[in-house]
């Protein structure tokens, strides 16, 4: 399968319903926020992670479409893999030509080094790439507002001294006041908050990584249905609320020419992915976000927004597509 001749970005709307949408680890795991205006934020790598694990769920971590990055791994177990299989240094000293066979193989083998790219110089050599697929922090088009929730665990987890068996548990169990065996605890989460990220996708840099139009398919089908795959408590309820791809074809007449354009693209990214929100008009906005007509207070749900699009507003040479596939519809 060919690598990508088109330039794509892309707007991805999500939303997030009494959860955490991205716990920020040095504020004790709340939601993530700006603290100048309180808008909600959502890092890359969060966004990345799910992409991972529904392409690792949807393909049962095979070949093409292995993970690479997965959960509590050693990274270096993989790179030295690429080298056996290539004949190359699994202990290291690899000269540039074994490095570039196991930098193929690593491509060829695993979905997410084609698509977000990879340091593979962490023990044996397998170069590094720089992925075709790029997210920014994604952020809600609303302030929100952290809640810090208490809980009650109607059952402890203290390691009892010298309790070595279940009847010693037990024992113990019995010697203790009732209330004593239940515990306290604290959720973070927020009423809710819809999110926008964007996204860019380089046909140059698919050159170099061999990411494919299926590739690009498997990254449409990941961003719409993630969220159905990686349901917790923490997350509440999170959904995909649309995903809008900008594609460069070109205006040239000249077939070549006109690719070399798809690849380089017809308009600069913030054209496209500047949209209208709730209190920032953009007469130019192809994608118009707002609250529905007699919202009153603060959104609760998706359908307190509006979404409208206007396709006559694209530059020259740019196409819309719906989900990564369908055409446009100006009246949706």
């Amino acid at each position: 399968m060919t690598t990508i001749q088109n330039r794509y970005e892309f707007l991805y709307l999500f939303d997030c319903e009494n959860g955490n949408p991205n716990g920020d680890p040095d504020a004790g795991n709340s939601p993530r926020i700006d603290p100048e205006d309180m808008h909600g934020l959502v890092s890359d790598v969060a966004i990345k992670r799910r992409t991972r694990n529904f392409i690792q769920t949807a393909f049962g971590n095979a070949a093409p479409n292995a993970i690479f990055v997965q959960h509590a791994t050693n990274l270096n177990k993989q790179i030295t893999a690429a080298h056996v299989a290539t004949n190359g240094a699994p202990g290291g000293g690899a000269n540039r030509s074994q490095v570039n066979k196991a930098r193929d193989w690593m491509c060829a083998q695993f979905f997410d080094v084609r698509c977000f790219g990879a340091v593979m110089s962490t023990g044996p050599n397998a170069g590094q790439v720089r992925g075709p697929v790029q997210v920014a922090f994604s952020r809600s088009l609303d302030p929100i507002l952290p809640m810090d929730a208490s809980i009650t665990r109607m059952a402890v987890a203290e390691k009892v001294k010298d309790a070595k068996t279940v009847a010693d548990y037990e024992k113990w169990e019995g010697e203790q006041e009732e209330d004593k065996l239940r515990t306290m605890g604290r959720k973070s989460l927020i009423p809710y908050g819809l999110y926008a990220c964007k996204g860019f996708v380089s046909a140059h840099l698919a050159q170099g990584t061999g990411f494919s139009d299926g590739d690009l398919a498997h990254l449409w089908q990941a961003l719409l249905n993630m969220w159905d795959h990686d349901r917790s408590a923490s997350k509440g309820v999170m959904s995909c609320r649309g995903l809008y791809v900008f594609k460069h074809v070109g205006t040239d007449g000249d077939p070549v020419q006109r690719v070399r354009q798809a690849m380089l693209g017809c308009a600069p990214a913030h054209r496209m992915l500047d949209f209208a929100g709730p209190g920032r008009p953009n007469p130019a906005a192809i994608v118009e976000i707002g609250h529905r007509d007699g919202l009153e207070g603060s959104p609760r749900t998706f359908s307190d927004y509006a979404v409208r699009l206007y396709p006559e507003r694209l530059p020259a040479g740019v196409e819309l597509l719906l989900d990564g596939a369908l055409p446009a519809d100006p009246g949706r």
